[in-house]
């Protein structure tokens, strides 16, 4: 066998074996956090004002001029009326249960609420990882709060280490 091939063979494998070590090592994501936030940024709800579902009725994005630090994550605003409402009321305004889909948490797993599915249920705000989920708590809030309740601690508590 000539030089150069096994050279390139030896660095296939290599590369091989680094790939599937990397794929074996979990990477620390940004859902084994008791808020979602993105690991790269640190923003919560991925930048977007959560103050603005409650007054424009839609995901808006905040930007880095309205900014808030609180429960280890960044907050942004659209504007400082929202960022001060933010401030004053963040259990009303901030995602429940951290930005975790209730739908998912409710079945006993932890997954990232996306912030374009979202639902406002008794002035509190929910992100859900997909539609479907978000349709099916909205039709029976009760239903999946109840789930929610008896399985949060827990799951929180994991979440925490």
């Amino acid at each position: 066998m000539r030089p150069g091939i096994a050279l390139i063979g030896r660095l296939v494998c290599l590369l091989a074996g680094l790939w599937i070590a990397g794929a074996v090592v979990p990477a620390k994501a940004a859902t084994t956090e008791r808020i979602v936030v993105n690991r790269f940024t640190g923003t919560a709800i991925e930048g977007f004002d959560p103050v603005a579902y409650f007054v424009d009725g839609v995901a808006m994005q905040g930007t880095a001029e309205f900014e808030a630090n609180l429960w280890g994550a960044v907050w942004r605003f659209r504007n400082e009326g929202n960022r001060a409402s933010f401030l004053a009321h963040p259990e009303i305004y901030g995602p429940q249960f951290g930005g975790y889909d209730p739908a998912d948490i409710a079945r006993g797993v932890t997954i990232a609420g996306n912030p374009y599915f979202f639902a406002i249920v008794a002035q509190r705000l929910y992100l859900f990882s997909r539609e479907a989920n978000r349709d099916a708590f909205v039709a029976n809030p009760e239903r999946f709060l109840y789930e929610v309740r008896k399985r949060w601690p827990a799951l929180r508590e994991q979440l925490g280490q």
